[in-house]
Order: C-alpha cells, then sequence, then structure tokens
C-alpha cells in the first residue's frame, strides 16, 4: 500500500505542481502581449489573449488537481511512520505556505491582468508592467517553495529511514 500511495503522490508532484509552475511562469509575458506590449521584446500576437487565458485556467485546474500531492503525501508518511518528522513538518508548511502563495495571491493577479487586457488593449501602462513583474516575482518565489520541498523529500534530514 505504501508503494501505491507514494507512486500517486509523486506523479500527482509531477503532473500538478509541475503543470502549474511552467504554466505560471509563462502567464505574465502572455498577459502583456495581451494588453498590446512587446513584453519580453517580442511583437505584439494577437494569440496572447487566448494563450494567456489559456495559462491561467491551467494554473487554476491543476491547483484542485494538486490538492492530491499534500493528502497522498500525508498518508504515506502515516504509512511509513514518519508524520512527525521535522523534514515532513517543514515540507508540510512550506506546502501550505506554497498552496496559499498560488489560491490567495498568484491565481487573482493573473485573474486581474487578464480583465485588464479584455478591456485595454493599448500599449499597457507602467502599472500594468509592475503587476506584471511582480507577478513574475511571486511565481519565483512558488516555484523556490516546490524546489525546497521537492529537495527535502529527498534528502530527508534527520530522517532515521535513510536516503
Amino acid at each position: 500500500m505504501t508503494k501505491f500511495l507514494l507512486s500517486v503522490h509523486v506523479l500527482a508532484a509531477i503532473l500538478a505542481v509541475g503543470s502549474i509552475t511552467v504554466a505560471s511562469s509563462m502567464f505574465p509575458r502572455y498577459a502583456l502581449r495581451a494588453l498590446g506590449g512587446e513584453g519580453d521584446g517580442e511583437p505584439t500576437d494577437d494569440r496572447a489573449p487566448g494563450i494567456a487565458a489559456l495559462l491561467h485556467r491551467v494554473c487554476r485546474a491543476y491547483a484542485v488537481a494538486g490538492l492530491a500531492v499534500p493528502v497522498f503525501g500525508i498518508a504515506t508518511a502515516v504509512q511509513l511512520g514518519v508524520l512527525t518528522d521535522a523534514w515532513l513538518i517543514a515540507s508540510l508548511i512550506l506546502t501550505t505556505v506554497a498552496a496559499g502563495l498560488l489560491a490567495l495571491v498568484i491565481l487573482p493577479r493573473q485573474r486581474a491582468l487578464l480583465d485588464r487586457a479584455a478591456v485595454d488593449l493599448s500599449d499597457p501602462a507602467d502599472g500594468a508592467r509592475r503587476a506584471a513583474a511582480r507577478l513574475t516575482m511571486l511565481t519565483g518565489i512558488f516555484n523556490v517553495l516546490w524546489a525546497t520541498v521537492t529537495v527535502l523529500m529527498i534528502v530527508r534530514p534527520g530522517s532515521t529511514t535513510g536516503a
């Protein structure tokens, strides 16, 4: 049973968190293009509003699917008897912070940029550029949190179960 739970946990992490990581990282560039700006130096793209909206939907959908990651992770930890290990508690805290950042900050800011793009197709004002830059930074923090959780899951500092 432990191998099954661990397999589902790892697959869910790869598919859900990996998808969110990529989609959320790409979103600000396409949101700026949807606002009529060049963003990263490339010309305005008529497909940008649709791409930005798709990336936002991917982030939202996989955020829900990503709930399986901690659920199966906790179930695996119970099976292994490591639920009170410091590395696991740290991972759970970082996971909670990452999930909160995604749900309470990143997704709403993506939505706000999409709403702005739907209304204003002119060259983005500095406000939109700053909002996209902040979103890029927050997404980077989200990604670093997940990378840290991944390292903790592999290294398991202080674990008596071996690495």
